[in-house]
């Protein structure tokens, strides 16, 4: 299976997102209408128009109404078995091996990706963003605890906050720069645009099966549960932040806008990508019991987060966009499995399609930095191509997050982009 190809050409190329081991799923507007697609080299295959042109008849009715749904919802709720028999079954019509009829059979439900429009993949009920990387949590409270940067707590627990569902947008959504009440040492609050606007190079992991209220998720079956990850992007107002987190957390200068990827790439595509999680410093403490004791050691993903940096000006001379950063999924104190496990350790139940991001993925290096924020420890501002300056994102400037899986002699799984440009205030 590592090396299978697709009849669909493009999908064998070797920097393709999506070749044939991946098969993520999305939704795109089609006839005006929202269609569940599933990306497969530089096209989309319509999976409501293969339902109804038979070529999905031996699946089971429940997974052929969900493929006939617009969000993925109905099919996240089937749960791992049922989304595994699409997954087959999608892999030997595209192989390149299925027969010439049925090509042309299939041939007629394939659009391509650059004449679709995206749109969220599920309706998100809830979202849920953490503090999971050790390095952003450690440089971020130098910032503002220099002699004691890690809380007592952050090494026993995962933190987490719970966001605003309403906001979340698809990868192309402008971002208008939000306002809210700033503070400047010891001058009275002001109501402005921020001046602070950051972005957080996030993962997210969508619920498939969801729990009842009050029984929570042991972390042995957590996985069950985990339909697939995306990109997200966790804007952040920081001079908002800072002086509204006092002492309830985060609020106004996060919910304005969260933008996630439109692909949903699964659990099964990524299982061989599985890696143990990067071990934790010698002397700290052990997660608690029921935080441990996942059946399979390979916990983390060794997913590669970037972070591509374009403004106005640069767009206007034709520059190619700045890469700002670059860190692994695999270097999270907080495994994403710990994440979901630790939500529902109180009874919360999660339903299909509940979000959750992973907080800011940063590594230990310089140049791994998840977030303009953490960047400014250097002391000196970044300088792009075109002799400007930031410290923080400017209005015309493009954020793009991409990423992806490798592993030698396995084939590259991608997340598509996920992208924003900064608009001005309102």
């Amino acid at each position: 299976m590592s090396s299978a190809k697709s009849w669909v050409e493009s999908a064998n190329d070797a920097a393709c997102d999506f070749p044939l081991q991946n098969l993520p799923y999305g939704v795109f507007v089609h006839a005006g209408e929202p269609h569940i697609g599933v990306a497969i080299g530089e096209q989309v295959l319509d999976l409501r128009a293969c339902a109804e042109a038979g070529v999905l008849a031996s699946l089971p009715e429940p997974l052929l109404a969900a493929c006939r749904a617009e969000v993925l919802n109905p099919m996240m709720a089937l749960g791992p078995a049922m989304a595994s028999a699409l997954r087959q079954t999608l892999t030997a019509l595209l192989h390149v091996q299925a027969t010439t009829g049925l090509r042309g059979r299939l041939a007629q439900s394939l659009v391509p990706i650059r004449d679709v429009t995206m749109q969220l993949p599920a309706r998100i009920g809830d979202y849920t963003d953490f503090y999971a990387s050790i390095h952003h949590a450690t440089r971020v409270g130098k910032l503002f605890r220099p002699e004691n940067p890690l809380l007592a707590n952050y090494k026993y627990v995962p933190i987490g906050y719970h966001g605003r569902a309403s906001s979340i947008v698809v990868s192309g959504t402008d971002i208008v720069r939000p306002c809210g009440q700033t503070r400047t040492g010891s001058s009275e609050p002001v109501f402005g645009p921020t001046q602070s606007l950051d972005y957080e190079l996030e993962a997210g992991m969508f619920t498939g099966q969801g729990n009842a209220l009050g029984e929570p998720i042991g972390i042995a079956d957590v996985e069950q549960h985990i339909f697939g990850l995306c990109l997200v992007n966790d804007w952040s107002a920081r001079d908002i932040q800072s002086w509204e987190a006092q002492p309830l957390g985060p609020f106004l200068g996060k919910s304005f806008a969260t933008t996630i990827s439109p692909w949903v790439v699964t659990l099964e595509a990524l299982a061989p990508y599985r890696v143990a999680q990067t071990p934790r410093p010698e002397g700290d403490p052990r997660p608690l019991p029921y935080l441990t004791g996942l059946a399979a050691a390979r916990d983390a993903f060794d997913i590669t987060a970037e972070v591509f940096l374009r403004s106005a000006a640069m767009r206007e001379e034709n520059i190619a966009p700045m890469l700002l950063s670059q860190g692994s999924l695999r270097d999270l104190y907080w495994t994403p499995a710990q994440l979901l496990t630790h939500h529902t350790s109180n009874g919360c139940n999660l339903r299909p399609g509940d979000l959750l991001a992973t907080g800011t993925v940063s590594g230990a290096e310089a140049g791994s930095e998840g977030c303009l924020l953490e960047k400014r420890l250097h002391g000196m501002p970044l300088v792009l191509p075109t002799g400007e300056t930031r410290t923080f994102l400017e209005d015309g400037d493009e954020v793009t997050f991409r990423a992806s899986a490798q592993a030698p002699g396995l084939p590259r799984i991608g997340f598509g982009a996920c992208r924003g440009v900064v608009r001005a205030a309102r």
